[in-house]
């Protein structure tokens, strides 16, 4: 059984000390023998941790006592190693690049769409008014690569900071419909749905992301694998890494 546990997680929240707080959560980390990155912004917090199951425990339960972070939830997977060769801990100007000062997520979250929600809106090919649902994926075109929703909007990004002008050049294919942005954990698409709600497209995104639809919904709707930043490379709908001969194909 596979005993390395591995976490990814974000929360939006205001951080005024992040490189303060980003050198006590580099001494624990290392203390529990964790390996990964921690990105901290004044916007909040992004991780991707791996080591043994009780002190990365340990390191989410210290980190949630703080009230800044009480809400943060991670999204768990398992595997025979740890997929990162060692610890980082960055302080950037936005836990992830957009470019656009005025979504601000830290001072109130994306609404969302559970996994259940929406398994049931794509089920029946309709939200609960009846409305066509949009699903848009927002990340670079070579993580969709490896997989993606079916139907699902695809826009051939190659960074994020190109979101918004995609938008607004397929802004026909929105207007008038449910929009779900989608991502690998949430982060991205939590942000590229404030911006669609500021340009007055009724967007939401999928809550947990593609990992947390896995998680609660196996395979359903996807094709493929889904790509994530470890040595795993992607993982697929039982958040197993997937054979190598599909990370060839994908690549």
């Amino acid at each position: 059984m596979a005993s390395v546990l591995n976490v990814s997680a974000y929360l939006f929240t205001r951080i005024d000390d992040p490189g303060a707080l980003g050198a006590t959560l580099r001494d624990r980390a290392a203390g529990g023998g964790l390996r990964g990155t921690i990105l901290l912004a004044e916007e909040g917090v992004n991780l991707f941790l791996a080591g043994r199951a009780d002190e990365v425990r340990a390191f989410l339960d210290a980190l949630r006592a703080d009230p800044r972070f009480a809400a943060m939830r991670a999204t768990k997977s398992w595997s025979d190693a740890v997929p990162f060769g060692r610890l980082r801990v960055k302080v950037k100007r936005e836990i992830i690049r957009m470019d656009r000062p005025e979504v601000r997520p830290q001072d109130g979250r994306a609404p969302a769409v559970s996994p259940a929600t929406l398994r049931r809106w794509l089920d029946r090919g309709a939200d609960d008014d009846g409305r066509e649902i949009v699903l848009v994926d927002t990340r670079n075109a070579f993580e969709v690569d490896y997989g993606t929703f079916a139907g699902a909007r695809d826009w051939r990004i190659e960074r994020f900071t190109q979101f918004p002008d995609a938008a607004a050049a397929h802004r026909a294919e929105l207007e008038g419909k449910t929009v779900v942005t989608f991502c690998t954990g949430g982060i991205r698409c939590e942000k590229a749905a404030l911006h669609l709600r500021d340009e007055g497209i009724a967007a939401y995104q999928l809550d947990g992301g593609v990992l947390g639809w896995f998680a609660q919904q196996g395979g359903a709707h996807w094709n493929g694998g889904c790509f994530v930043f470890d040595e795993r490379e992607a993982l697929d709908a039982a958040l197993t890494p997937v054979s190598p001969a599909a990370g060839e194909r994908a690549a």
